[in-house]
Protein backbone atom coordinates (compact mmCIF):
# COMPACT_ATOMS: atom_id res chain seq x y z
CA UNK A 1 0.00 0.00 0.00
CA UNK A 2 2.68 2.51 0.75
CA UNK A 3 4.57 1.63 -2.40
CA UNK A 4 1.36 2.28 -4.47
CA UNK A 5 0.75 5.56 -2.33
CA UNK A 6 4.50 6.54 -3.71
CA UNK A 7 3.81 6.13 -6.87
CA UNK A 8 1.19 7.52 -6.78
CA UNK A 9 2.73 10.85 -5.27
CA UNK A 10 5.44 10.61 -8.18
CA UNK A 11 2.88 11.20 -10.69
CA UNK A 12 1.17 13.58 -8.91
CA UNK A 13 4.85 15.49 -9.18
CA UNK A 14 5.21 14.77 -12.41
CA UNK A 15 1.46 16.63 -13.28
CA UNK A 16 2.71 19.28 -11.33
CA UNK A 17 5.80 19.80 -13.36
CA UNK A 18 3.48 19.39 -16.75
CA UNK A 19 1.06 22.47 -15.36
CA UNK A 20 4.21 24.15 -14.36
CA UNK A 21 5.41 23.74 -18.10
CA UNK A 22 2.29 24.77 -19.58
CA UNK A 23 1.90 28.09 -17.83
CA UNK A 24 5.50 28.73 -18.25
CA UNK A 25 6.11 28.18 -21.94
CA UNK A 26 2.96 27.35 -23.22
CA UNK A 27 3.94 23.80 -24.73
CA UNK A 28 4.07 20.43 -23.27
CA UNK A 29 6.76 18.41 -24.72
CA UNK A 30 7.57 19.87 -27.51
CA UNK A 31 4.02 20.85 -28.69
CA UNK A 32 2.41 24.57 -28.22
CA UNK A 33 -0.81 24.25 -26.89
CA UNK A 34 -1.98 27.65 -27.06
CA UNK A 35 -1.51 30.26 -30.24
CA UNK A 36 -3.23 27.76 -33.35
CA UNK A 37 -3.08 30.26 -35.60
CA UNK A 38 0.52 31.27 -34.96
CA UNK A 39 1.23 27.53 -34.86
CA UNK A 40 -0.31 27.11 -38.30
CA UNK A 41 1.54 30.26 -39.73
CA UNK A 42 4.55 28.35 -38.86
CA UNK A 43 4.00 25.14 -40.62
CA UNK A 44 4.41 27.08 -43.91
CA UNK A 45 7.47 27.86 -43.13
CA UNK A 46 10.39 26.63 -46.04
CA UNK A 47 13.13 24.14 -44.69
CA UNK A 48 14.75 25.50 -48.09
CA UNK A 49 14.62 28.50 -50.06
CA UNK A 50 17.13 30.62 -52.43
CA UNK A 51 17.72 34.37 -52.73
CA UNK A 52 17.61 36.62 -55.78
CA UNK A 53 21.52 36.57 -55.40
CA UNK A 54 21.19 32.53 -55.11
CA UNK A 55 21.83 32.90 -51.67
CA UNK A 56 20.60 29.34 -50.25
CA UNK A 57 18.55 29.58 -46.73
CA UNK A 58 18.51 26.06 -44.49
CA UNK A 59 15.29 26.73 -42.00
CA UNK A 60 16.42 23.85 -39.23
CA UNK A 61 12.77 24.15 -37.77
CA UNK A 62 11.59 20.92 -38.72
CA UNK A 63 14.86 19.73 -39.40
CA UNK A 64 16.12 19.07 -35.75
CA UNK A 65 13.16 19.96 -34.21
CA UNK A 66 14.06 16.74 -31.72
CA UNK A 67 16.85 18.96 -30.76
CA UNK A 68 16.46 20.71 -27.37
CA UNK A 69 18.52 23.26 -25.67
CA UNK A 70 17.42 24.35 -21.90
CA UNK A 71 14.15 25.72 -22.96
CA UNK A 72 12.97 23.77 -25.95
CA UNK A 73 13.96 23.78 -29.94
CA UNK A 74 16.63 26.10 -30.88
CA UNK A 75 15.99 26.53 -34.92
CA UNK A 76 18.70 28.30 -36.83
CA UNK A 77 18.93 29.55 -40.86
CA UNK A 78 21.89 29.06 -42.48
CA UNK A 79 22.98 30.84 -45.43
CA UNK A 80 25.29 29.46 -47.93
CA UNK A 81 26.53 31.79 -50.25
CA UNK A 82 28.72 30.22 -53.35
CA UNK A 83 28.52 26.64 -51.69
CA UNK A 84 29.76 27.90 -48.53
CA UNK A 85 28.67 29.03 -45.21
CA UNK A 86 28.21 32.82 -45.81
CA UNK A 87 25.89 33.28 -41.68
CA UNK A 88 24.25 31.41 -39.34
CA UNK A 89 20.79 33.31 -37.50
CA UNK A 90 19.16 32.16 -34.34
CA UNK A 91 15.48 31.99 -34.57
CA UNK A 92 12.96 32.80 -32.03
CA UNK A 93 13.17 29.92 -28.86
CA UNK A 94 12.74 29.64 -25.56
CA UNK A 95 16.41 29.70 -24.00
CA UNK A 96 16.89 32.04 -21.17
CA UNK A 97 18.35 35.27 -22.69
CA UNK A 98 21.84 35.29 -20.83
CA UNK A 99 22.77 31.47 -21.20
CA UNK A 100 21.88 32.04 -24.96
CA UNK A 101 23.68 34.97 -25.68
CA UNK A 102 26.72 33.20 -24.34
CA UNK A 103 26.32 30.26 -26.49
CA UNK A 104 25.59 32.60 -29.67
CA UNK A 105 29.21 32.99 -29.92
CA UNK A 106 29.06 29.21 -31.72
CA UNK A 107 27.29 30.99 -34.62
CA UNK A 108 29.98 32.45 -36.59
CA UNK A 109 32.37 29.34 -36.09
CA UNK A 110 31.31 27.85 -39.51
CA UNK A 111 31.54 31.48 -41.44
CA UNK A 112 33.50 30.49 -44.85
CA UNK A 113 32.86 26.21 -44.56
CA UNK A 114 31.38 24.47 -47.38
CA UNK A 115 28.81 21.92 -45.89
CA UNK A 116 31.12 19.04 -46.00
CA UNK A 117 34.12 20.96 -44.05
CA UNK A 118 31.59 22.52 -41.23
CA UNK A 119 30.29 18.44 -40.74
CA UNK A 120 33.49 17.58 -40.25
CA UNK A 121 34.14 20.22 -37.32
CA UNK A 122 34.47 19.32 -34.07
CA UNK A 123 32.83 22.17 -31.88
CA UNK A 124 33.35 22.56 -28.71
CA UNK A 125 30.18 24.06 -26.67
CA UNK A 126 30.20 27.56 -24.83
CA UNK A 127 31.16 26.98 -21.14
CA UNK A 128 28.39 28.70 -19.25
CA UNK A 129 25.93 27.72 -21.64
CA UNK A 130 25.83 23.77 -21.75
CA UNK A 131 22.65 22.64 -23.02
CA UNK A 132 21.88 26.11 -25.82
CA UNK A 133 25.23 24.86 -26.82
CA UNK A 134 24.11 21.51 -27.72
CA UNK A 135 20.63 22.63 -29.05
CA UNK A 136 22.80 25.04 -31.74
CA UNK A 137 25.46 22.16 -32.53
CA UNK A 138 22.70 20.07 -32.79
CA UNK A 139 20.28 22.14 -35.36
CA UNK A 140 23.97 22.91 -37.08
CA UNK A 141 24.41 19.01 -37.61
CA UNK A 142 20.90 18.71 -38.89
CA UNK A 143 20.97 21.83 -41.13
CA UNK A 144 24.24 20.78 -42.94
CA UNK A 145 23.49 17.17 -43.31
CA UNK A 146 20.36 18.77 -45.08
CA UNK A 147 22.61 20.99 -47.24
CA UNK A 148 25.05 18.28 -48.42
CA UNK A 149 22.25 16.59 -49.82
CA UNK A 150 23.39 13.55 -47.08
CA UNK A 151 19.32 12.70 -45.82
CA UNK A 152 20.03 9.07 -44.75
CA UNK A 153 19.43 8.81 -41.19
CA UNK A 154 22.29 9.76 -39.15
CA UNK A 155 24.01 6.44 -37.30
CA UNK A 156 24.39 6.49 -33.45
CA UNK A 157 27.33 8.75 -33.00
CA UNK A 158 26.05 11.38 -35.07
CA UNK A 159 23.28 11.67 -32.55
CA UNK A 160 25.24 11.45 -29.35
CA UNK A 161 27.51 14.21 -27.94
CA UNK A 162 31.08 12.88 -28.29
CA UNK A 163 33.08 15.57 -26.69
CA UNK A 164 35.33 15.03 -23.92
CA UNK A 165 33.20 17.50 -21.91
CA UNK A 166 30.31 15.21 -22.19
CA UNK A 167 31.87 11.62 -22.25
CA UNK A 168 33.89 12.38 -18.94
CA UNK A 169 30.85 13.98 -17.23
CA UNK A 170 29.03 10.67 -18.30
CA UNK A 171 31.62 8.65 -16.59
CA UNK A 172 31.61 10.77 -13.41
CA UNK A 173 27.63 10.74 -13.13
CA UNK A 174 27.25 6.95 -13.69
CA UNK A 175 30.27 6.42 -10.98
CA UNK A 176 28.08 8.65 -8.53
CA UNK A 177 25.04 6.57 -9.49
CA UNK A 178 26.37 2.82 -9.12
CA UNK A 179 29.24 3.38 -6.92
CA UNK A 180 28.05 4.49 -3.52
CA UNK A 181 25.55 1.74 -3.76
CA UNK A 182 28.46 -1.15 -2.92
CA UNK A 183 31.47 1.20 -1.84
CA UNK A 184 31.48 2.67 1.57
CA UNK A 185 34.19 4.74 2.18
CA UNK A 186 35.65 8.20 2.99
CA UNK A 187 38.28 8.57 0.71
CA UNK A 188 36.14 7.33 -1.93
CA UNK A 189 33.09 9.70 -1.23
CA UNK A 190 35.41 12.58 -0.86
CA UNK A 191 37.04 11.37 -4.13
CA UNK A 192 33.50 10.94 -6.19
CA UNK A 193 32.53 14.76 -4.09
CA UNK A 194 35.57 16.20 -5.91
CA UNK A 195 34.22 14.97 -9.20
CA UNK A 196 31.01 15.85 -8.77
CA UNK A 197 32.11 19.67 -7.98
CA UNK A 198 34.82 19.95 -10.42
CA UNK A 199 32.92 18.04 -13.32
CA UNK A 200 29.77 17.73 -13.64
CA UNK A 201 29.45 21.81 -11.70
CA UNK A 202 32.10 23.56 -13.15
CA UNK A 203 33.29 22.03 -16.14
CA UNK A 204 30.15 21.25 -17.84
CA UNK A 205 27.82 22.66 -15.88
CA UNK A 206 24.87 19.95 -15.33
CA UNK A 207 22.78 19.82 -12.85
CA UNK A 208 19.09 19.18 -12.31
CA UNK A 209 16.87 22.51 -11.13
CA UNK A 210 13.20 23.50 -11.34
CA UNK A 211 14.52 25.17 -14.53
CA UNK A 212 15.54 22.12 -16.44
CA UNK A 213 12.91 19.98 -15.42
CA UNK A 214 10.24 22.24 -16.23
CA UNK A 215 12.11 22.94 -19.97
CA UNK A 216 12.23 18.90 -20.40
CA UNK A 217 9.00 18.90 -19.99
CA UNK A 218 7.65 21.88 -21.93
CA UNK A 219 10.91 20.94 -24.81
CA UNK A 220 10.95 17.27 -24.34
CA UNK A 221 14.29 15.26 -23.94
CA UNK A 222 17.43 14.64 -26.74
CA UNK A 223 17.64 11.31 -25.41
CA UNK A 224 21.25 10.85 -26.66
CA UNK A 225 22.38 14.23 -26.25
CA UNK A 226 20.87 14.12 -22.48
CA UNK A 227 22.55 11.35 -20.83
CA UNK A 228 23.88 12.79 -17.90
CA UNK A 229 21.06 14.62 -16.96
CA UNK A 230 18.64 11.48 -17.55
CA UNK A 231 20.81 9.76 -15.13
CA UNK A 232 20.58 12.06 -12.34
CA UNK A 233 16.88 11.87 -12.86
CA UNK A 234 17.08 8.16 -12.59
CA UNK A 235 18.92 9.21 -9.64
CA UNK A 236 16.51 11.08 -8.47
CA UNK A 237 12.93 10.00 -8.80
CA UNK A 238 13.72 6.29 -10.14
CA UNK A 239 15.59 5.23 -7.00
CA UNK A 240 13.74 6.15 -3.82
CA UNK A 241 10.90 3.82 -5.64
CA UNK A 242 13.94 1.36 -4.61
CA UNK A 243 14.46 2.68 -1.24
CA UNK A 244 17.03 4.97 -1.65
CA UNK A 245 15.92 7.87 -0.81
CA UNK A 246 17.84 11.35 -1.27
CA UNK A 247 19.97 9.46 -3.05
CA UNK A 248 20.67 12.69 -6.04
CA UNK A 249 21.18 15.17 -3.30
CA UNK A 250 23.37 13.31 -1.21
CA UNK A 251 25.35 11.15 -4.04
CA UNK A 252 25.29 13.09 -7.33
CA UNK A 253 24.11 16.95 -7.18
CA UNK A 254 27.15 19.45 -7.60
CA UNK A 255 26.47 22.15 -4.98
CA UNK A 256 25.10 19.11 -2.33
CA UNK A 257 28.60 18.39 -2.87
CA UNK A 258 30.53 21.59 -2.53
CA UNK A 259 28.38 22.19 0.84
CA UNK A 260 29.68 18.86 2.21
CA UNK A 261 33.22 19.26 1.23
CA UNK A 262 33.19 22.78 2.50
CA UNK A 263 31.60 21.74 5.84
CA UNK A 264 34.84 19.23 6.32
CA UNK A 265 37.30 22.00 6.85
CA UNK A 266 35.06 22.11 10.51
CA UNK A 267 34.60 19.06 12.80
CA UNK A 268 33.38 21.78 15.42
CA UNK A 269 29.82 22.73 14.23
CA UNK A 270 27.09 24.56 15.96
CA UNK A 271 25.20 22.72 17.98
CA UNK A 272 21.33 23.65 16.86
CA UNK A 273 18.20 22.64 18.98
CA UNK A 274 15.59 20.82 18.24
CA UNK A 275 13.00 22.86 17.80
CA UNK A 276 15.22 25.08 15.69
CA UNK A 277 16.23 21.97 13.27
CA UNK A 278 11.97 21.40 12.81
CA UNK A 279 11.35 25.64 12.73
CA UNK A 280 13.74 25.29 9.70
CA UNK A 281 12.21 22.44 8.40
CA UNK A 282 8.90 23.79 8.66
CA UNK A 283 10.43 27.15 6.76
CA UNK A 284 11.61 24.78 3.86
CA UNK A 285 8.28 23.28 3.50
CA UNK A 286 6.19 26.64 3.54
CA UNK A 287 8.42 28.79 1.33
CA UNK A 288 8.52 25.37 -1.42
CA UNK A 289 4.46 25.40 -1.39
CA UNK A 290 4.59 28.98 -1.88
CA UNK A 291 7.00 28.63 -5.02
CA UNK A 292 4.70 25.96 -6.14
CA UNK A 293 1.52 28.16 -5.88
CA UNK A 294 3.38 31.37 -7.32
CA UNK A 295 4.77 29.20 -10.18
CA UNK A 296 0.89 27.17 -11.28
CA UNK A 297 -0.68 30.19 -10.91
CA UNK A 298 1.47 31.89 -13.46
CA UNK A 299 1.75 34.86 -10.94
CA UNK A 300 5.78 34.08 -10.58
CA UNK A 301 7.84 31.46 -12.33
CA UNK A 302 11.29 33.89 -12.48
CA UNK A 303 12.25 32.13 -9.27
CA UNK A 304 13.02 29.17 -10.98
CA UNK A 305 16.26 31.28 -12.38
CA UNK A 306 17.68 31.83 -8.78
CA UNK A 307 18.15 28.42 -7.80
CA UNK A 308 21.88 28.27 -6.29
CA UNK A 309 22.63 25.34 -8.63
CA UNK A 310 22.94 28.03 -11.52
CA UNK A 311 25.96 29.41 -9.61
CA UNK A 312 27.72 26.51 -11.47
CA UNK A 313 27.62 28.97 -14.59
CA UNK A 314 28.46 31.89 -13.20
CA UNK A 315 30.13 33.02 -16.83
CA UNK A 316 26.11 34.02 -17.57
CA UNK A 317 24.81 33.46 -13.99
CA UNK A 318 23.93 37.28 -11.93
CA UNK A 319 25.93 38.15 -9.12
CA UNK A 320 23.09 38.00 -6.60
CA UNK A 321 22.95 34.12 -7.11
CA UNK A 322 26.87 33.98 -7.02
CA UNK A 323 27.20 35.99 -3.83
CA UNK A 324 24.25 33.67 -1.85
CA UNK A 325 25.82 30.37 -2.93
CA UNK A 326 28.95 31.68 -1.60
CA UNK A 327 27.27 32.57 1.92
CA UNK A 328 26.16 29.28 2.08
CA UNK A 329 29.17 27.10 1.26
CA UNK A 330 30.09 29.73 3.90
CA UNK A 331 27.81 28.46 6.44
CA UNK A 332 28.32 24.91 5.57
CA UNK A 333 31.68 25.50 7.49
CA UNK A 334 29.51 25.31 10.81
CA UNK A 335 26.00 23.78 9.55
CA UNK A 336 25.71 20.24 7.16
CA UNK A 337 24.17 21.11 4.41
CA UNK A 338 22.38 24.07 5.06
CA UNK A 339 20.81 24.83 1.78
CA UNK A 340 19.96 21.30 0.79
CA UNK A 341 18.24 21.17 4.22
CA UNK A 342 16.60 24.47 5.16
CA UNK A 343 15.99 25.77 1.84
CA UNK A 344 16.60 24.07 -1.62
CA UNK A 345 12.68 23.75 -3.42
CA UNK A 346 14.24 21.11 -5.86
CA UNK A 347 15.15 18.89 -3.02
CA UNK A 348 12.11 19.36 -1.52
CA UNK A 349 10.60 17.94 -4.48
CA UNK A 350 12.54 15.38 -4.40
CA UNK A 351 11.67 14.34 -0.80
CA UNK A 352 7.97 14.67 -1.97
CA UNK A 353 8.06 12.68 -4.54
CA UNK A 354 9.50 9.57 -2.63
CA UNK A 355 6.94 10.39 0.26
CA UNK A 356 5.42 6.90 1.26
CA UNK A 357 2.33 7.98 2.46
CA UNK A 358 0.10 11.17 1.79
CA UNK A 359 -0.03 12.07 5.20
CA UNK A 360 3.13 13.33 5.35
CA UNK A 361 3.00 15.84 2.34
CA UNK A 362 1.95 18.88 4.74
Amino acid sequence: MKKLQQVFILITCILVIAVAAVQRDGKLWGDSLFNKEKTAKTNKIDTLRTLDDGTIIINTTYLAKDVKGFGGAVPLEIYIKKGKIDKVKALKNSETPDFFQEASELLTRWNGKTPKQALAMKVDGVTGATYSSRGIIGNMKAGLLYASKNMERPSLFDKMDLRAKSLIGLLVVLMAAIIPLFVKNKRYRIFQLLLNVAILGLWSGTFISWSVLVGFMSGGINFWLSLIPIVMLITAFIYPLFGKKNYYCSNVCPYGAAQELVGMTNHHKWKMSKRLVQNLEHFRKILFWVLMILMLAGVWSKWMDYELFVAFIFQSTGWIVILIAILFLVLSIFVPRPYCRFVCPMGSLFKLSSTTSVKKLI
